[in-house]
């Protein structure tokens, strides 16, 4: 997108500023159990699941999973990269430790989110939250060794933290000769960071709390 002129540089900014406060009010929201401000930060046509559509789904289905697994949860948000497609659509990259309140059990996960936002009538929108998670444990229980998703009640299994960015699985799987001077790529180009990190992998299959 390009920003030569002054109006687009603020426009920019504002929008920015527009798209950290969306990250943040969604965690506040969620946290204190206010679905209909929660569900006012998505699209209005906001999919849920294969075949529904609408806030009104999404505020059901958000509904019952908190009811159902959480008696509370606070979520802390860490660094947030924002990176535009054009003047109405952006994507972002949003790091979250949560804790959430599990019966006798008091669960610490660590994750990203990858967000697609949309400006619709001057107001910027989830489009999509694709939580990518690391681990989730009891506190007292750190999440050493494999399959790092470790609810209550629940067989563990893998998180997708790394999954959308294959420099992870290739940093592993490398073995490089310490005594010949790596290539280095060249530098991403402006508003393409996000992009050229995930190399055109397509997004992980998420599985369901």
């Amino acid at each position: 997108m390009s920003n030569n002129t002054l109006e687009q540089r603020i426009d920019r900014l504002e929008s920015l500023d527009a798209i950290r406060q969306l990250a943040a009010r969604y965690s506040l929201s969620l946290d204190m159990r206010d679905m209909d401000a929660h569900v006012n930060l998505f699209a209005p046509d906001i999919r849920v699941g294969k075949e529904k559509v609408g806030r009104a789904h999404f505020k059901a289905w958000q509904t019952d999973t908190l009811r159902d697994q959480f008696t509370g949860t606070s979520h802390h948000l860490g660094q947030h990269i924002i990176e535009f497609k054009d003047s109405e659509h952006a994507t972002g990259v949003v790091y979250s430790k949560n804790e959430h309140e599990c019966g006798a059990e008091w669960v610490t996960m660590q994750m990203l989110y990858w967000d697609d936002y949309e400006r619709m009538g001057g107001t910027w929108y989830f489009r999509r939250r694709l939580p990518c998670y690391w681990y989730a444990s009891d506190q007292n229980k750190p999440p050493i060794g494999d399959m790092k998703m470790r609810w209550p009640g629940r067989a563990p299994y893998a998180g997708t933290f790394h999954d959308l960015f294959p420099s992870w699985a290739e940093f592993w799987a490398s073995r490089p000769d310490k005594d010949v001077l790596p290539e280095v790529a060249a530098p991403a180009p402006l508003e393409q960071f996000l992009e050229t990190m995930r190399r055109g992998t397509p997004a992980p299959r998420i599985r369901v709390r």
